[in-house]
């Protein structure tokens, strides 16, 4: 019996593998960088090319993420179509908060048993929102883990390299008293909070599944035709957490006061179902808000025109404003200043 034979009884099958790289290399269509990839997938490593004379500072970005437990209902219900779109999402949307573009991405995908229809459902899932995003697919590692993952459970995480000019990177560092947020929809629910959304709707959850397994939006392309012609300061992903990823964009000493809007249906069922206070909702999940730019007064028009064209529906939620003045006597404890509040009024 040969060492390949020994290895596909104790259940990795190496063929299989295999088979999916040669999948992968022969669909592989040309990207946007494509002419700056030295090598990609099938070797040990990639290659990039990382000359970029036009950016004065250049500076790599890097960030990596999952899809958290969002691939228990994908794994359940045999639906990685869209689950390739979250991880990639999650990764890229984070990388243009700091203004930079995504040039290269990785994955990770981890099996008990390698089925290869739904390997290939994922990776063509992660192969389109990386054309999408544009930026290129350059490798990535599907490793067979039997005894650790239980078919058809499988777990995911992605890898994303970008590049921005140090001197144009955006941040607190931009940010005024008097810029305005705006907000971006949301798909839906995104991917942070299925522990509890899994639990809430353990009992339904098939006649829910199209809107709990929605893919994250992709926001690269909005963001990149936006800062084409508006000067934004800063950016936001509202992940978990909510609305206190806000905080992470903002200067010390200011808060965001945003005005009440109208919850999607789905977290309203979802506040409905966990006796959720508002706020309790909106320091967990993202309530329909799946991205935040922060621009000057005087762009908020053709900010909010340049999304719609760009297929998101945006709107004016707020503005930036000083922190009201704490009290400082040394002897007298400090309390913790919200970093955002909603208006009063308004219908929600």
């Amino acid at each position: 019996m040969t060492n390949s034979s020994q290895y596909q009884k104790a259940g990795v099958n190496v063929e299989a593998g295999d088979a999916l790289v040669d999948w992968l290399q022969k669909d592989q269509k040309k990207s946007i960088f494509q002419d700056r990839i030295v090598s990609g997938i099938g070797g040990f490593a990639s290659l990039f090319n990382m000359q970029f004379p036009e950016i004065k500072k250049p500076c790599l970005v890097t960030c990596t993420d999952g899809v958290g437990t969002k691939v228990k209902l994908a794994s359940k219900y045999s639906r990685y179509e869209g689950i390739g779109q979250d991880l990639v999402a999650m990764c890229v949307n984070d990388l243009i908060c700091t203004g930079g573009i995504p040039l290269m991405f990785l994955d990770y995908y981890a099996v008990g048993k390698l089925d290869l229809q739904n390997a290939q459902a994922f990776l063509a899932s992660v192969k389109k929102a990386c054309e999408d995003s544009e930026c290129a697919l350059v490798g990535g590692e599907t490793a067979e883990m039997p005894g650790v993952y239980n078919p058809p459970d499988f777990d995911c995480a992605g890898f994303a390299v970008g590049i921005v000019d140090q001197d144009k990177a955006l941040g607190p560092q931009n940010v005024q008293v008097g810029d305005v947020l705006i907000a971006v929809e949301s798909s839906g629910l995104h991917s942070n909070g299925y522990s509890l959304y899994r639990k809430l709707f353990e009992k339904d959850e098939s006649q829910f599944l199209d809107q709990l397994l929605v893919p994250t939006h992709l926001y690269v392309k909005m963001m990149k035709s936006v800062m084409k012609k508006i000067n934004v300061h800063a950016a936001a992903h509202i992940t978990g957490g909510g609305l206190d990823n806000l905080p992470r964009v903002m200067p010390q000493n200011t808060v965001a006061e945003l005005s009440p809007w109208e919850f999607p249906k789905i977290f309203k069922e979802v506040q409905r179902r966990a006796e959720m206070s508002d706020l309790e909702m909106m320091q967990t999940t993202n309530c329909g808000i799946g991205f935040v730019l922060f621009v000057s007064p005087k762009d908020v028009s053709e900010t909010l025109g340049l999304i719609e064209h760009a297929g998101f529906k945006a709107w004016n939620w707020g503005v930036i404003q000083n922190s009201p003045k704490l009290g400082t006597d040394p002897m007298q404890p400090k309390e913790q200043e919200p970093s955002w509040k909603l208006k009063a009024g308004g219908s929600r």
